[in-house]
């Protein structure tokens, strides 16, 4: 497949990103994989591209506003389907046994993994996941309009659920 792959953390105006070809990847029993149809770019990616955040992985594949066809499927799969329309945001696994993951606030986990960090993103033709970490799309919104719900719409949402509001109270976001 055709992937943008970082190699070196550099400037973004040196254009660290290399276009190349990179190996497709296929889902374990428990994943699917995705046929990418669009992938937003979110500051996080340019924090992992420039070094403010530690490389840990290299090559690496960034980005995690995807969203796209599923085209493959493991064994164990019963929530997928192949053509179901999927995406993929920041948060890719976690032990699911630890006491952020037993209390809904999975993404505090000390062995969480994140899409396009280390593990690698959209910014390819195809990603892979764990089925339960992927989301379920609508088939009334565009892929384009559907990429940035896959992080700010997904951070967004979590304060409006946490937030525990009844009828007529008001939530303010900020930094979107």
């Amino acid at each position: 497949m055709k992937a943008w792959v970082l190699e070196k953390q550099a400037p973004i105006e040196t254009k660290p990103l290399i276009l190349r070809d990179f190996p497709d990847p296929h889902p374990n029993g428990h994943g699917i994989r995705i046929k990418n149809i669009a992938c937003g770019v979110c500051r996080t990616d340019i924090h992992v591209a420039e070094g403010d955040l530690t490389l840990k992985k290299s090559p690496l594949v960034l980005g995690h506003e995807i969203v796209g066809i599923v085209d493959e499927i493991g064994e164990n799969v019963t929530s997928f389907k192949i053509g179901d329309r999927a995406g993929i945001g920041w948060l890719n696994g976690n032990c699911g046994r630890c006491k952020f993951c037993l209390s809904g606030r999975e993404n505090l986990c000390p062995d969480a993994h994140f899409t396009g960090w280390d593990k690698d993103g959209g910014f390819s033709e195809f990603s892979v996941i764990a089925a339960d970490f992927a989301f379920h799309l609508g088939n009334k919104q565009s892929f384009v309009d559907m990429a940035p719900l896959m992080c700010p719409g997904i951070a967004g949402y979590r304060a409006f659920r946490l937030a525990d509001l009844h009828p007529g109270d008001k939530l303010g976001l900020y930094g979107f």
